[in-house]
């Protein structure tokens, strides 16, 4: 806790400080009086009011603080420099002990209304008044921040890989050409353009946009109520280049991944159950994406978006293969009892287009013992084959033998001599029992035959589609994506350049 005499003390100090401060120097102390104690700064500084005073202005870009794509607003931080003469503020150095420059409040002496026209945040003006510099012969500098936030129209014709090109657009919100001469401070004569027009000597690196140009250029407006008073100001443009790793690695791989996963929908074997399940999976992935890009851009109908047509694109191709799927399903699961086969399917998808496609379909057999004309029962005993049965109960038998059907006889055999021989009811009810079984067992192998062609059929659709999509799937990314100029285009950032520059001197 502080006793009194310590807060005398403090008090008593500060009040030395205060006076040494306030006394400053002498010189300075006058020339401040002498200047500024008659000046009127609501008065135009010139002789004759007829006269035009000349006015330089220039930017410092310190920082490019936000590229807002969805509100169209650029973030800039800046130095707004300005410069002019004032007759009244000028002096002798010698009568004020060799003093060339002081350092005034800038809200004591008159000020150029300097404003920006493309304003989108309301304060058109300079709000930090900051100091001035006077100089003996008249010349005032004053070098305001300030952090801008102007209207800039987007296209994201190519977006993520796009350039653009933003203005600033400076002038005096008050006096005309005639009255306030607004010039650029690197302006030369008999030229309205200043290639780089913005110092970005004290430029900090962006991590999202290259600065490609800054040129400047002053323009002068006419206005239908005086067609004589011209209105100058500088417009300050900065072309940008976006930097695309972010933008490639968050948004474009994963599209691109997404688009070839479509191709794999058609190498899954239909009998899996999972290829309609894996394409709406990855057509609800796309729909998430479109949804991230509709977050970022703005909504313009005037342009859609590089990034915009490839998803549309993506999704069209996997619409398209869900009814592709859908139609190969229906395929390979069809069978003798539901569609007959034609020829002509079975001459293109079973003979032709599995050559075409490299594909060989390995020699099936269903039951190896068993052929197109009937059934071979092996005899358990000798090892001696059997005939095959008649449709007439009365069979034949094999001369010598005592087997019950002939030795080798084939079904259906009419040219070989056989004795006839009758047989009890229930030996003729088992030989109808095991032919029922025989005829069976053929239809079934014919069955399954069909059924594994019409299984073929649609495994040599999901390999025709399967190269389709992926050549679609290659044409269309290279196609689409390749169309930004930014991608062919090699200059070298200015901003990058200068800062090399800068670093060396």
């Amino acid at each position: 806790m502080l006793v009194p005499g310590d807060v005398m003390m403090m008090a008593s100090v500060w009040l030395a400080a205060l006076t040494i401060d306030c006394r400053g120097d002498p010189n300075a102390n006058r020339l401040y009086d002498d200047l500024l104690s008659n000046y009127n700064r609501l008065i135009r500084p010139v002789v004759n009011n007829s006269d035009k005073l000349e006015v330089k202005l220039g930017l410092k870009l310190t920082q490019l603080v936000d590229m807002n794509l969805k509100s169209q607003i650029m973030t800039t931080n800046l130095w707004v420099e300005q410069e002019w003469y004032d007759y009244k503020l000028s002096w002798d150095p010698d009568e004020y002990g060799g003093l060339e420059y002081i350092y005034v409040p800038s809200e004591h002496i008159w000020l150029p209304d300097i404003v920006l026209f493309n304003n989108a945040d309301g304060n058109y003006e300079v709000t930090l008044m900051t100091m001035a510099t006077l100089y003996n012969d008249g010349k005032v500098i004053w070098k305001p921040p300030a952090i801008y936030k102007s209207s800039c129209k987007i296209d994201v014709e190519f977006f993520p890989f796009d350039e653009q090109s933003c203005v600033m657009r400076f002038g005096s919100w008050t006096y005309d050409g005639l009255q306030v001469d607004l010039q650029h401070e690197n302006q030369v004569p008999d030229s309205n353009i200043v290639p780089i027009g913005i110092n970005l000597k004290e430029y900090y690196p962006s991590c999202e946009w290259d600065i490609l140009a800054v040129p400047a250029q002053r323009n002068e407006e006419y206005l239908p109520c005086c067609p004589n008073q011209p209105y100058p100001d500088i417009t300050f443009t900065i072309t940008m280049r976006r930097k695309t790793l972010f933008y490639t690695v968050n948004l474009i791989i994963p599209c691109v991944g997404l688009s070839f996963l479509t191709v794999l929908v058609f190498y899954l074997p239909s009998d899996s159950g999972e290829k309609v399940s894996l394409v709406i999976s990855i057509l609800l992935s796309l729909t998430v994406f479109f949804l991230l890009l509709a977050e970022i851009i703005p909504p313009t109908s005037l342009a859609v978006p590089l990034l915009g047509k490839y998803l549309m694109f993506t999704m069209i191709l996997v619409s398209f293969s869900i009814t592709v799927t859908v139609g190969v399903l229906n395929v390979h699961y069809r069978s003798p009892a539901t569609h007959k086969m034609s020829v002509w399917v079975r001459r293109v998808f079973i003979h032709t287009l599995p050559r075409l496609l490299f594909m060989r379909r390995p020699k099936y057999g269903p039951r190896d013992n068993y052929n197109d004309q009937g059934v071979k029962i092996r005899n358990g005993c000798n090892g001696r084959s059997s005939g095959e049965f008649r449709e007439d109960p009365t069979y034949k038998m094999g001369d010598g033998h005592d087997d019950m059907l002939g030795q080798g006889s084939d079904y259906g055999s009419t040219s070989r001599q056989v004795r006839e021989r009758k047989y009890s009811p229930e030996v003729q009810k088992a030989i109808e029992g095991v032919r029922f079984i025989a005829q069976h067992m053929r239809d079934e192998d014919k069955d399954l035959n069909t059924v594994e062609d019409w299984k073929y059929v649609a495994m040599v659709l999901d390999r025709m589609f399967l190269w389709i999509f992926a050549i679609a799937c290659v044409v269309g990314t290279c196609g689409i994506i390749f169309q930004a100029p930014s991608l062919y285009d090699d200059r070298v950032s200015i901003d990058g350049l200068i800062s090399e520059i800068t670093r060396k001197i």
